[in-house]
């Protein structure tokens, strides 16, 4: 009899470390059967549309509009007893749309009057160099935006700056 209790207990114990060997085959073939489908899902929903996708084209912009101001001339400041000099320049201010173009023009005036008096209180040494023309647009482009408001103007735009 002990033999075979010995002969089940040696099959129940065959059985109990087939089990677990049996277990963890089925584990590997589903999470092989999981990581294939994954990947399948994967590359149908991030790579297969990649280069069939279609944009939509924005429209092409609308190109700016430019309003011309006259031409100005004023003499630049300077000490008492030194040779007077003068600035000439020719602008073109840039808005985005003709509509624009055509609300500013009523203003011009007003814009040239803040032009004139801005490039007199400059002086010589004001406007050496690019760094110079760079801070002296700024700030016709800001006077410029104010007098319009509430127009914008992109930018002021030099055809022609002397100084003599």
């Amino acid at each position: 009899m002990a033999e075979t209790e010995q002969a089940e207990g040696g099959a129940a114990e065959a059985e109990a470390g087939a089990k677990p060997k049996g277990k963890l085959k089925l584990i590997i073939a589903a999470v092989g059967v999981l990581v294939i489908f994954g990947g399948g899902a994967g590359w149908f929903f991030f790579l297969r549309h990649h280069g069939e996708e279609v944009h939509a084209e924005a429209p092409p912009p609308k190109p700016p509009a430019f309003v011309e101001l006259p031409d100005m001339m004023v003499n630049l400041a300077g000490n008492p007893g030194d040779r007077i000099q003068y600035l000439k320049v020719k602008l073109t201010l840039e808005v985005k749309e003709e509509k624009q173009a055509e609300l500013i023009k009523p203003n011009l005036p007003r814009v040239t009057d803040i032009f004139q008096t801005y490039l007199r209180e400059l002086r010589a040494s004001d406007l050496n160099g690019s760094a110079g023309l760079f801070r002296m647009k700024e700030e016709l482009t800001r006077r410029v935006n104010l007098a319009v408001s509430p127009n914008e103007v992109s930018a002021v735009l030099f055809k022609e700056v002397v100084v003599q």
